[in-house]
């Protein structure tokens, strides 16, 4: 599974309260998701390891990609095939010299300033366009709207080339069409599959609202 083929990324905490992690990544794997990343900003770093090891295991037998956020020490304790980084995280070139040249590196950009500094930047695989919509997983985030993702789907056609990116920030079913149109191929989920009630179906509908790579 490769980074530029990757459409659909979900990213889940580690869903104590359910207590389903190995079964609810599995779902989403099944139904369609490309990359899980684990984001849950309470685990130690032990538990946190453990954790990815399921991941890990759910996502090579669907033959998917799995992503650590924010550190690059655990990334390259757990060998992750991802890291995510946000803009005030470790700096990317320390980054990528912690976990090597084989790691897609990707970065979360707000503004059309930090879009053109994140394609610019060599050491990154891919960026994340948003948060589109306010939403309570970013708390005190201010939405971007649609323009930056029309801004990130105009810089690819000026520049005749398709950065990997991915729109992100209250995408659902209801509003995946909008965030399309704008020019967005690629998007990150929370909610839409971590609050469903069947997962591998609500990552079936959604990605099947994206266009083809």
């Amino acid at each position: 599974m490769l980074l530029s083929s990757a459409r659909l990324y979900l990213c889940t905490d580690a869903r104590r309260d359910r207590g389903d992690f190995a079964e609810f990544v599995d779902a989403a794997f099944s139904g369609g998701v490309d990359i899980v990343q684990l984001r849950d900003k309470a685990l130690e770093a032990a538990e946190e390891l453990e954790l990815l090891g399921v991941l890990r295991e759910a996502a090579e037998r669907h033959g998917r990609l799995w992503s650590v956020n924010d550190r690059a020490d655990v990334a390259a304790t757990a060998a992750a095939p991802v890291l995510h980084l946000g803009q005030g995280d470790l700096p990317r070139p320390a980054a990528r010299r912690i976990v090597g040249d084989d790691v897609a590196l990707g970065l979360s950009t707000h503004d059309t300033e930090q879009l053109a500094a994140a394609r610019a930047e060599s050491v990154l695989d891919y960026f994340c366009v948003g948060p589109v919509w306010a939403t309570p997983t970013k708390p005190g985030r201010a939405a971007v709207g649609l323009d930056l993702v029309r801004a990130a789907a105009e810089a690819d056609r000026v520049a005749g080339v398709a950065h990997p990116w991915f729109a992100i920030g209250g995408i659902d079913l209801d509003t995946v069409d909008e965030v399309v149109a704008a020019g967005a191929n690629r998007i990150v989920v929370v909610r839409a599959i971590t609050e469903a009630d069947d997962p591998a179906e609500a990552a079936r509908q959604l990605r099947a609202r994206l266009p083809e790579m």
